[in-house]
């Protein structure tokens, strides 16, 4: 009997400098307050967590895990998205993208994806020593500039975006599987691993790698209009990670899925708090639970309008109300009937 763990916090949206949110002590004591039993720890945060020092101690992640327990929480994995996005950078997103980065390599291109790279071999070792079984991060993106092309696209060059990708990405695969951790990319526009299809290509460029899976997010794939709960079905043994976030997506005759680079609150595909969006998470939770996912059930906010605190004050609630504790007995048990072999060819009109 599988059940999903939860509910947890993401707490890269709430990390700064004021309390109750300046450190781990605090806000873990925050969100084990509100009910939560997990926290997914963004690792771009030293406030949060010392990513050099947890990847060479592991005296310094048990006192981690023990700030976290004293609080009625555990660390449910880390987060590399920022410094995943650097590993891959076309130079036309380059300057955007630098502010993710240590102003020693900022407007470096080189540098920064060497310092990228160290990170997540950092954040591999850091996560076997607080024995974690899964790490969060973005793939970044050689190709996203092309993904609604004019003019076409040349023979090939899709080919050789995700070769590219692969290739910088598989010592770092190789760095998670020596940790016995997987490694989840966040499927995510912008990224160029941003829906099945192209999970699939990258997947295959790195030779099915074992460590390539996914982190599950459907508001991402809400506001492409993608089945979210399809992408389930077929992905679901790849799937190792769920950020619990909630989206709508309300076209109009003047703009649609593309969002006529408005705000996000006026755009017609928006992220909301959890119920207050269109996603079908009764849909969602049961297809975990038929799949036998036992994760964590991960609360991301982003929501446009809704303040971050009333969002994870009501999350708990939600997603308590969601995880599904599946059924070790089948409804009809009460009606069967025990049966030998000679009476089941029998029942079959075999003799």
């Amino acid at each position: 009997m599988a059940k999903m763990k939860g509910p947890a916090i993401f707490l890269a949206q709430f990390a700064g400098d004021r309390a109750p949110f300046n450190n781990l002590a605090n806000v873990t004591r925050w969100a084990g307050d509100l009910g939560y039993k997990g926290v997914q720890v963004p690792t771009s945060d030293s406030g949060l967590i010392d990513l050099a020092r947890a990847a060479e101690s592991k005296d310094y992640c048990d006192e981690l895990k023990g700030i976290c327990a004293g609080n009625g929480v555990e660390i449910t994995e880390l987060s590399t998205h920022l410094q995943g996005q650097l590993v891959a950078v076309h130079p036309a997103y380059g300057e955007m993208f630098d502010g993710f980065a240590p102003a020693a390599v900022r407007g470096k291109p080189v540098e920064r994806q060497q310092w990228a790279v160290e990170q997540l071999l950092l954040a591999a070792k850091a996560s076997r020593n607080l024995e974690l079984k899964a790490h969060a991060t973005f793939s970044g993106s050689l190709l996203w500039h092309t993904f609604y092309p004019w003019p076409q696209r040349p023979a090939g060059l899709v080919e050789t975006g995700f070769r590219e990708l692969a290739d910088r990405w598989l010592p770092i695969l190789n760095a998670f599987d020596e940790a016995g951790v997987d490694l989840c990319y966040e499927i995510h526009p912008g990224e160029d691993l941003h829906d099945g299809v192209t999970f699939e290509r990258f997947l295959e460029a790195t030779g099915n790698h074992a460590r390539c899976n996914i982190l599950y997010d459907p508001s991402h794939l809400v506001l492409q209009q993608l089945d979210y709960v399809q992408f389930i079905d077929f992905y679901h043994e790849r799937i190792r990670m769920f950020h619990v976030k909630d989206a709508e997506f309300n076209p109009s005759g003047r703009s649609g899925v593309y969002g006529g680079y408005q705000s996000w609150s006026d755009r017609p595909g928006r992220f909301r708090s959890l119920g207050d969006g269109q996603v079908d998470f009764s849909a969602i939770f049961s297809q975990f639970a038929k799949y036998g996912f036992d994760g964590w059930a991960v609360l991301e906010w982003e929501c446009c309008l809704k303040h971050r605190e009333d969002s994870a004050r009501e999350g708990v609630e939600f997603i308590n109300r969601h995880i599904i504790r599946t059924t070790d007995k089948a409804f009809d048990d009460f009606a069967g009937g025990g049966a030998d072999e000679a009476s089941l060819r029998r029942m079959l009109g075999l003799d």
